[in-house]
């Protein structure tokens, strides 16, 4: 028994090593970011694709050390694909055009079906992944892909509900993490896509959903797509430090746009609670944190969506 279950480590290490010594693939050589990471499977016979996307001005190599989600994908024969958005809380032409290309590339290299793509993404990587698949749904067979699924990780899915939850956090100047994050990116918003107020149509281009609206809004184009949220609603956590309720929570627009896709018909449509707390790999305990994701359960849920 022993012996077995030295064996059954040791196979762990070696998927875990192997499924680390990714490849950065260049797709575009005229920027510095122009690249994606690859952790492709052993099978020469890649049928399957999950693309992963960082939060806020992170680097894909961020994601590795946080997750445990590319290991289990290698061990299942699902190339992972990991990309980063830059500096950028929305899926705007820039991101497009961006992740358009490189999941051209991916096709053509990896010789993979438009329609064999799950994607998903950490905070702004959510955000993101959401809006591109609603309107890979919206073109139809023009998209260059068509996720069958897409997931978010805490990300602020409603574009006018994080910009007043950032003139709060600026308001109360409670957490000085806070209050930078609030100052840094909303200056960002407002020199790009202005301020949700005067701007409102730019913000209904760019949100995955808006709460604010009596009819459904982007989240239409879900209405046939598997979606899943994973949020860490860990409210005494929150209130004790930052002082935030659940209203300043990315969980409550997230239940709110997953329960219009339950009413539109779509049972597909998933509110997943973290069943650990969530933990950086410094180890610092923070609910907004990739490791709310139970990695063996999603690319469960993956490969039933590719079945692979």
């Amino acid at each position: 028994m022993r012996a077995i279950f030295t064996i059954l480590i040791l196979n762990l290490v070696v998927i875990h090593l192997n499924a680390q010594n990714y490849q950065k693939i260049t797709f575009d050589s005229s920027t510095a970011d122009g690249y994606y990471l690859a952790v492709e499977p052993e099978s020469d016979d890649i049928l399957s694709v999950l693309v992963l996307l960082p939060g806020f001005g992170q680097t894909a190599e961020s994601i590795f050390p946080e997750s445990k989600i590319q290991n289990v994908a290698y061990a299942n024969g699902i190339l992972t694909i990991a990309i980063a958005g830059g500096q950028k809380l929305y899926a705007d032409e820039t991101v497009i055009k961006k992740l358009d290309s490189a999941f051209e590339h991916v096709k053509s290299k990896y010789k993979v079906d438009k329609n064999q793509f799950v994607i998903g993404g950490f905070s702004a990587g959510g955000t993101i992944s959401l809006r591109f698949t609603e309107l890979c749904a919206e073109l139809g067979q023009k998209a260059v892909i068509q996720p069958q699924g897409v997931f978010s990780v805490d990300s602020p899915v409603d574009l006018f509900h994080i910009w007043d939850y950032f003139q709060r956090e600026l308001k109360k100047d409670y957490s000085a993490a806070g209050t930078g994050e609030a100052n840094f990116v909303s200056n960002i918003m407002l020199r790009e896509i202005g301020d949700p107020i005067n701007s409102p149509d730019n913000y209904n281009k760019l949100t995955p959903f808006n709460a604010n609206l009596d009819q459904p809004g982007n989240e239409r184009f879900l209405q046939n797509t598997a979606v899943r949220v994973y949020h860490d609603v860990d409210i005494v956590w929150q209130l004790k430090n930052r002082r935030r309720s659940l209203f300043d929570s990315n969980a409550l627009p997230s239940s709110e746009m997953i329960n219009r896709l339950l009413l539109m018909g779509n049972e597909n449509a998933e509110f997943v609670p973290a069943n650990q707390p969530g933990y950086r790999s410094s180890g610092l305990r923070h609910p907004h944190s990739w490791s709310i994701v139970n990695e063996v359960e999603l690319i469960q849920w993956v490969m039933q969506l590719l079945k692979n």
